[in-house]
């Protein structure tokens, strides 16, 4: 599976921050054999978002797309308005399910907006800017981001386990 991670954070953009969640992210790909070849840290403008997904999207051809940051309600936060604007259909379930895990170490879990869709044929995932809170948050739905990504590209096997 081939994959990119974008974090979103004007300070990291800038150098004032280490990105200490993108490391944390690409390492726990690694456990669903998730290939990151593109990783980038970009600031926290729509614009800017909304292009790195299209070309991550449609000029990579990305199975996966992760990024952290920018995902609570804080005038900056754009992340999942970005992601809005360029997704084909939204899968709720995921968003969902992070949240709830979320919610179990922190009440804060509720302001988060943090979403997940399908682009074309790639797969689009926000997490929040923490390391905790992205490791949290990808943990609640790691081991569904390979199957989804088998659908997503048209996979024509039954759903069920076995």
């Amino acid at each position: 599976m081939r994959a990119g991670v974008l974090t979103i954070s004007d300070k990291g953009y800038i150098g004032e921050r280490n990105d200490t969640s993108g490391p944390v992210v690409k390492d726990m790909l690694l456990g669903i054999k998730a290939h990151v070849e593109k990783y980038e840290i970009i600031p926290d403008e729509k614009d800017t978002i909304v292009q790195k997904l299209i070309t991550y999207a449609d000029e990579f051809k990305l199975d996966l797309v992760i990024t952290t940051g920018g995902t609570g309600v804080s005038p900056r936060d754009v992340t999942p308005d970005a992601t809005q604007k360029v997704i084909d259909k939204e899968i709720p379930g995921m968003a969902e399910a992070m949240r709830m895990e979320s919610l179990k170490a922190t009440p804060h879990a509720v302001i988060s907006r943090a979403m997940a869709g399908i682009r074309g044929t790639t797969l689009i995932i926000n997490l929040p800017g923490s390391p905790k809170g992205a490791s949290e948050n990808l943990n609640a739905i790691l081991k569904a981001i390979p199957h989804a990504v088998s659908k997503i590209k048209d996979d024509p096997s039954e759903c069920a386990e076995s």
